[in-house]
């Protein structure tokens, strides 16, 4: 055996008998031994490269290895590795500085976690304390992450099994137009009927229980779905009614996913805290955070905030954000994600939809995209069954392969790919990916109606 197959028999012997996977029946998968990595592309051990239109987990907003973030993280190694989180050191407060610069209105001090399911326990437990009430809202539809409160608030079916039922968490219903809950034939019906719905459960179950509201500003993880225009902007107003703490979950979406520092920017609304992890470092080193109003702030001014964590603004990782950040900045990436969406990556995947059968509906913003495979455009019936698996999933499991067998590496959830490539992706490898979509939907198309 030559070098690069004995690295991968090494590396996957290895994986098998000690890697516990997540979201995963152990004998069941066989994942793909990844050898480097650099800019839109990643490679296995046998030579084959994919273009990465998943951006790892919607986190290498940068792409792959930029040296300037490379160099940073080496730099700050050499001179400080890590340092607990109660001193005050200097790429700390520059992080938290470069990051508050960016978050709308007055989110200007920021809590620092690891990751973004942290962020979002935090944000919980700050508006719970701030209230003195107990209840959450979140949308059905919706992800927020793997720890307990977090997965309690998760509206996708990734929930089912680690449902306590005692997390003082209440679902509702969201807009989504193209599968309306609410019946609804225009934008503007969704909208408005959504905000009636959500005011009607803030009031059954009672407005003086409800610490906090917490949405995707636009919906990751359960189809890249984008809120009408009116609606962010109703729920601030619902919560400034009733003294509720509005919590925007940024983990996806903020730092130039879909052309804005922050997502909320789109819309212009300004929440009572921001959950942010991934793109701020671009995953280089893991980081989180949650950016907090004035308001929230000052309740902890004299009264010690009950949570922290060993790992609170990590110097390695904090370096890596102002890299990332300042790198952002220089080459105008958040522009560069903006136009790509509008320019390229809409037109596009608009395209495709008229051509296949198989694509239901196009939908977001930047680079951030989603394509609804369904088995008819007149039905919208979906290709596959909610929360499919095995047989069930068959469909998407052999789109997927195909576009993996013309070098493309998809982002697949349930029914539909999304398209998350590096912010900063070329135009030619925009048209690359868009080319090798369109051959692997033919793939799709050959199980509609």
């Amino acid at each position: 055996m030559n070098a690069e197959a004995d690295a991968l028999t090494t590396v996957k012997d290895a994986d098998r008998k000690h890697v516990f996977h997540s979201w995963s029946a152990q004998e069941l998968i066989d994942p793909l031994a990844v050898a480097g990595a650099e800019g839109s592309y990643f490679w296995d051990y046998q030579g084959n490269r994919y273009l990465d239109f998943s951006s790892a987990l919607v986190y290498t907003n940068i792409g792959y290895q930029h040296p300037k973030v490379t160099a940073a993280i080496q730099e700050q190694a050499a001179k400080l590795c890590t340092v607990a989180p109660g001193f005050a050191v200097d790429v700390r407060s520059e992080a938290a500085r470069l990051i508050a610069e960016r978050t709308p209105g007055d989110l200007d001090k920021i809590f620092f976690t690891n990751a973004g399911a942290e962020a979002v326990e935090n944000a919980v437990r700050m508006a719970r304390l701030h209230t003195g009430r107990p209840k959450v809202l979140s949308a059905y539809r919706s992800y927020h992450g793997a720890t307990s409160t977090a997965i309690n608030l998760t509206g996708d079916a990734r929930r089912f099994g680690n449902d306590s039922a005692t997390a003082g968490v209440v679902h509702f219903w969201g807009p989504f137009a193209y599968r309306s809950p609410f019946y609804s034939t225009t934008e503007a019906e969704e909208c408005e009927r959504a905000l009636r719905h959500l005011e009607d459960t803030i009031v059954f179950e009672g407005p003086q229980s409800i610490a906090a509201i917490i949405l995707e500003t636009v919906g990751g993880a359960p189809g890249v779905l984008v809120h009408p225009d009116g609606y962010l902007a109703g729920v601030r107003a619902l919560c400034d009614r009733y003294g509720i703490v509005f919590v925007l979950d940024e983990i996806m979406v903020g730092f130039g996913r879909i052309g804005r520092w922050f997502a909320s920017e789109h819309w212009d609304v300004t929440p009572d805290l921001i959950c942010f992890a991934k793109g701020v470092t671009s995953g280089y080193v893991p980081l989180g955070g949650v950016a907090v109003s004035a308001a929230i702030a000052e309740t902890f001014a004299r009264r010690p905030y009950p949570g922290g964590l060993t790992y609170s603004g990590h110097v390695l990782a904090c370096a890596a954000a102002i890299a990332t950040i300042n790198v952002m900045e220089e080459e105008g990436v958040v522009e560069q994600s903006a136009r790509t969406g509008a320019e390229l990556l809409g037109p596009g995947l608009r395209a495709l939809a008229e051509r296949h059968p198989s694509v239901g509906e196009v939908r977001g913003l930047g680079t951030f995209w989603a394509l609804e495979l369904v088995r008819s455009k007149e039905t919208r019936e979906p290709l596959v069954p909610y929360n499919a698996a095995g047989a069930d999933n068959a469909p998407m499991a052999e789109f997927g392969a195909a576009c993996k067998k013309g070098g493309l590496w998809p982002l697949i959830a349930g029914n539909r790919i999304h398209i998350a490539p590096a912010c900063n992706i070329a135009p030619q490898d925009v048209a690359k990916g868009l080319q090798i979509l369109d051959e692997a939907l033919t793939v799709a198309d050959a199980h509609t109606v």
